[in-house]
């Protein structure tokens, strides 16, 4: 029997990175105060995670600054869309299974 949960991707099961990943499926980008407002993280807790996403080249983080205040900006990349949809995939395999 083929393992149902080969297909589950590590660096999104974490509730955080789900999170980002899924705002970032539906929106072309989001910056951090919007990421931080719709998962309610704090910012340590929300750097580490999105580091951890683009680490593994599945979030692209640009950052610049608008007139004087810092902005940080996060996309999802091909790679990290196609990740997470083989992920969205997988779980509702293992679901259907159940």
């Amino acid at each position: 029997m083929k393992n149902i949960i080969q297909n589950i991707n590590k660096a999104f099961d974490h509730r955080i990175r789900l999170g980002i990943m899924s705002i970032l499926m539906v929106n072309e980008n989001a910056d951090f105060n919007m990421l931080k407002e719709l998962l309610g993280v704090t910012d340590g807790n929300l750097a580490s995670h999105t580091k951890a996403l683009e680490s593994e080249n599945y979030i692209m983080i640009e950052k610049q600054f608008i007139g004087k205040k810092p902005n940080t900006k996060y996309m999802a990349t091909p790679t990290g869309k196609k990740a997470f949809q083989d992920h969205i995939e997988a779980l509702e395999k293992l679901i259907s299974k159940s």
